[in-house]
C-alpha cells in the first residue's frame, strides 16, 4: 500500500510502497477515507512534537474510515463500521492500524472529509474553552491564528457559548472566513496594533493562543484583570517568556492544553465534549470548514498550505 512517511528528520517526508499493517491484539485496521492534517504533522516531520515516534513512520494524526480487520481481543466496532479516530500517527496511508478503544463511530450524515477533521480542532477548542477556561456568556474570548484549524472552531464554539469573539488572523481574506464563523470583531494582525486594538474593545477575558511570539505579549497587556489565558500553542515557532510580574499584578491565570494528553488522563472527558460536539454537529449549530481536499499523491503540497498558512479551517487528504 502507499503511505506518505518519515524515513529520518534530515529528509522531508515522502511516499511510499509499505506492507499493510496487521492490527495487534487491542487493534483494528482501517481502510482509510481521509485524514486531516493538523499543526502537530509540521512538528512530527523535524521530529520536534511532544508525541513523536522513532522513524520511519506515517505521518496523519485522525482518520476516518471503515474497519476491515480485528486484532485479537478486540469485538467492537465491528468490520463494516465507519468510524473517526485519532490515532498520533498512520494516517496518511491507504490503509492503518488503531486502538480499537480510541475509535469512536460516525453517523451517516457525516462526510468522511469533515470526520477526519473533526476531533482534534473541535475537541481542543471545546475542552480548552469549557473545561479549562470556564468560558462565560457574555465575557470577550480573544482568539488567535482565528482562521485556522483550531483557531476557527474557537470562533464558532465561543459564539456558540455566548462569548463576544475578538478574531485576530493575517489579511482581509481570512478576517473573511472568521466573520463568517461568527466573530463579532476582527483584528489584522499585518496592519494593526493588537493590544491597541483589544483594549479599545474594552480587553480579553478569555485569551485563546495558538500562535504565541509577539501575539502572547500584546495580548498579554491587552488582558483584564482575572483574564484566563489559554496557551494551545505555538504556530508562530516561538515560544514565549512569560513575564510573571503581570499575572501576579492582573490576577491572571495562564492556562496550559494539550488535547492528546487527556486521553491518558481523563479520556472520560473527551469523550463527553466529542459527544456534545456531535450533538451541536447535528443540531446545525457547528459549520466545519475546509479549504483543501487533496489526494494522497498530493500530501508534501498538503504540508506546505498549512506551512504557508495558505490554508483556512482544515486541510484533509484523501488516498
Amino acid at each position: 500500500m502507499r503511505a506518505f512517511q518519515v524515513s529520518s528528520f534530515t529528509n522531508p517526508p515522502a511516499l511510499a510502497e509499505v506492507a499493510v499493517p496487521v492490527p495487534a491484539p487491542g487493534e483494528v485496521l482501517l481502510d482509510i477515507a481521509a485524514c486531516g492534517l493538523n499543526f502537530a504533522d509540521l512538528l512530527m516531520a523535524k521530529g520536534t512534537y511532544q508525541d513523536t515516534p522513532a522513524p520511519p513512520f506515517t505521518l496523519g494524526m485522525e482518520v476516518c474510515g471503515k474497519v476491515v480487520a480485528l486484532g485479537e481481543g478486540v469485538t467492537t466496532p465491528a468490520i463494516g463500521t465507519r468510524v473517526a479516530v485519532f490515532g498520533g500517527q498512520g494516517g496518511m496511508a491507504e490503509k492503518g492500524v488503531f486502538p480499537a478503544a480510541l475509535c469512536r463511530p460516525v453517523p451517516d450524515t457525516m462526510t468522511a472529509e469533515v470526520a477526519a477533521g473533526f476531533m482534534v480542532a473541535y475537541g481542543t477548542s471545546h475542552l480548552a474553552l469549557t473545561q479549562r477556561a470556564q468560558l462565560q456568556q457574555g465575557e470577550t474570548l480573544l482568539v488567535f491564528g482565528a482562521a485556522g484549524g483550531v483557531g476557527l472552531t474557537a470562533v464558532e464554539i465561543g459564539k456558540a457559548l455566548g462569548a463576544r469573539v475578538v478574531a485576530v488572523a493575517r489579511g482581509a481574506d481570512k478576517l473573511a472566513v472568521a466573520s463568517a464563523a461568527g466573530a463579532d470583531h476582527v483584528i489584522d494582525s499585518d496592519t494593526q496594533d493588537i493590544k491597541a486594538a483589544v483594549k479599545a474593545l474594552g480587553g480579553a477575558d478569555v485569551v485563546y493562543d495558538p500562535v504565541g511570539g509577539a501575539a502572547f505579549k500584546a495580548a498579554l497587556g491587552a488582558c483584564k484583570p482575572m483574564a484566563r489565558y489559554i496557551v494551545i500553542g505555538f504556530a508562530s515557532g516561538d515560544v514565549p517568556q512569560v513575564p510573571a510580574n503581570i499575572l501576579l499584578v492582573k490576577n491572571i491565570d495562564l492556562i496550559g492544553f494539550y488535547w492528546g494528553g487527556y486521553l491518558k488522563v481523563r479520556p472520560d472527558l473527551l469523550s463527553d465534549s466529542l459527544a456534545e460536539l456531535l450533538g451541536w454537529l447535528a443540531e446545525g449549530c457547528l459549520t466545519p470548514h475546509i479549504s483543501h481536499v487533496l489526494p494522497l499523491e498530493q500530501a508534501a503540497e498538503a504540508l506546505e498550505l498549512m506551512r504557508s498558512r495558505a490554508s483556512t479551517g482544515k486541510v484533509v487528504i484523501v488516498p
